[in-house]
């Protein structure tokens, strides 16, 4: 199965600009950032499934919840 990475020389500029692609790069980021607390509070790395799966449960709907008022706040703030 290939990797998923981030945008790329053949990602399409489309796909970069899009809302979702973004929205997906900063959910992946948080799952990432995660990932390395978790990892350092135990000692070695927990693997990127179990941080997502964590983070799922103890923090997506918070985050979505604070992202959306972030993203509304931005933009009705005036330029």
């Amino acid at each position: 199965m290939p990797r998923m990475t981030p945008a790329t020389a053949e990602t399409p500029d489309l796909v970069k600009n899009s809302v979702l692609y973004k929205e997906f790069l900063a959910e992946r980021d948080e799952i990432l950032r995660h990932k390395w607390i978790e990892s350092e509070k135990i000692g070695h790395d927990i693997g990127f499934e179990k941080a997502l799966l964590d983070w799922i449960i103890k923090y997506r709907s918070g985050w979505r919840t604070n992202r959306a008022k972030l993203l509304r706040d931005q933009a009705i703030a005036p330029a």
